[in-house]
């Protein structure tokens, strides 16, 4: 049985530094070969959280306000434009409005080129006050994006293809159809050219659009979105 030196707090005949500099080795080499099957994994350093393997991105079809009407709108994954998706709702008062503020961000930081390449997708999660023109003036106040009603049932089968959760929850002080908000998933997700569900990003790290840029740029120059 080891014995412990209650002046070196390790086994006798060592220091304690001695073992403090072993269990900081062992850390390192531990992080090390993370860091490594990562690296292996993904050579290419993203900023965002990526997928082991891209998958299949669902397509959005529903209703959008074009040309001063009501249109019905179809987002089909792989028809050569790299596109961020993102499901919020205007009544949302922080994440949603900041995520499309930084997402516009990003986009005036791209060429024209890249800018011709490259879309913001918008999905409502409160359809029933959501209309497509509340949606089009809310969306357009914070630049490009493409919103898009999608109405029940067929927006949960969307939002759950997408692991988004959202559930309505009542404002304090109201009753049964009073006032709410939507709680949900505050991911936006990086399609690229070829349909395939890259890698996405928390509101918390939109804020970095060098970071963010840097990851829409490899996706297209890996994807044949540029």
């Amino acid at each position: 049985m080891t014995r412990v030196d209650a002046r070196s707090a390790g086994p006798v005949g060592r220091p304690w530094y001695v073992s403090a500099l072993v269990a900081v080795l062992a850390a390192l080499l531990l992080l090390g070969g993370v860091w490594a099957y990562t690296r292996i994994k993904s050579p290419f350093p993203y900023y965002g959280t990526v997928y082991d393997a891209p998958q299949q991105a669902v397509g959005v079809s529903g209703l959008s306000f074009t040309g001063g009407k009501v249109t019905p709108y179809a987002f089909t994954p792989g028809e050569g434009k790299t596109t961020a998706l993102f499901f919020g709702f205007t009544h949302c008062p922080d994440v949603c409005p900041a995520t499309l503020a930084y997402l516009e961000r990003a986009r005036q930081a791209m060429t024209t080129a890249e800018k011709a390449k490259f879309q913001l997708v918008f999905v409502s999660l409160d359809p029933d006050r959501d209309t497509p023109q509340r949606l089009n003036e809310y969306a357009k106040y914070f630049g490009d994006a493409r919103s898009v009603q999608v109405k029940e049932p067929a927006l949960a089968t969307l939002a759950r293809s997408y692991a988004v959760s959202y559930v309505k929850a009542p404002l304090p002080g109201t009753g049964p159809g009073g006032d709410y908000q939507i709680n949900h998933t505050s991911a936006t997700f990086l399609i690229d050219a070829a349909g395939k569900k890259r890698l996405l990003w928390d509101v918390t790290q939109l804020g970095e659009t060098a970071r963010v840029l840097r990851d829409i740029r490899q996706v297209m120059k890996t994807s044949g979105g540029a």
